[in-house]
C-alpha cells in the first residue's frame, strides 16, 4: 500500500511538472498590413515572411526595429523601417505588441531608364590636299579665267 502511494504522488509530481508548460503562452506575434502604391509589388520583411501588396503578414515581436523590403518590376526598390512597440500587461489587462507604421506603405517610384548610347560610326577623316602658295602675280596681269561647266561655242571658230 505504501508503494501504490509512492508511485501516485510521483506520477502526480511528473504530471504537474509538465503541466507547468501548459502556462507558458506561444511568443508573441504582430499583424503587419503591407501596402504598396502602384499595388503588386513583392514585399519582403527583414524577419522571413513576404506577400504581394496589399497584404497582411504575422512576424514574431522582435526586441529591435525590422525592415519591409518592397520590389516591383520597372520600379525602384524602396524600404520602410519598422518599430515594435510592446506594452507590458498587468492584472486587469494583457500585454500587447503593435507596429508603427501599421499599415506599412511604400510609394515605389518608376525606374528611369538608361539613356541609350549612340554610337556614330567611325569614319576616317578624308585627308585634305595641300594647297600650293600661290605664286606672286603681277599686279598688271589678269586673273586667271574660271573653267565654265559649260563648253565654249566659239572655241572652234577662231
Amino acid at each position: 500500500m505504501r508503494r501504490v502511494m509512492v508511485v501516485a504522488l510521483v506520477g502526480a509530481s511528473l504530471g504537474g511538472c509538465s503541466s507547468l508548460n501548459m502556462f507558458k503562452s506561444a511568443p508573441p506575434t504582430v499583424q503587419v498590413r503591407l501596402e504598396s502604391n502602384p499595388p503588386g509589388a513583392d514585399a519582403t520583411t527583414s524577419l522571413g515572411p513576404g506577400c504581394k501588396t496589399p497584404c497582411s503578414v504575422s512576424v514574431p515581436a522582435p526586441d529591435a526595429p525590422f525592415t519591409v523590403a518592397f520590389a516591383l518590376p520597372k520600379f525602384q526598390p524602396a524600404s520602410v523601417s519598422v518599430n515594435v512597440i510592446k506594452t507590458p500587461g498587468d492584472f486587469t489587462t494583457p500585454a500587447s505588441v503593435t507596429s508603427d507604421p501599421n499599415p506599412v506603405f511604400a510609394e515605389l517610384q518608376p525606374a528611369v531608364p538608361p539613356k541609350p548610347v549612340r554610337k556614330k560610326p567611325h569614319r576616317p577623316k578624308k585627308p585634305r590636299p595641300a594647297a600650293a602658295a600661290p605664286a606672286a602675280a603681277p599686279e598688271d596681269a589678269a586673273p586667271p579665267a574660271a573653267a565654265s561647266p559649260f563648253p565654249d561655242p566659239n572655241a572652234g571658230k577662231r
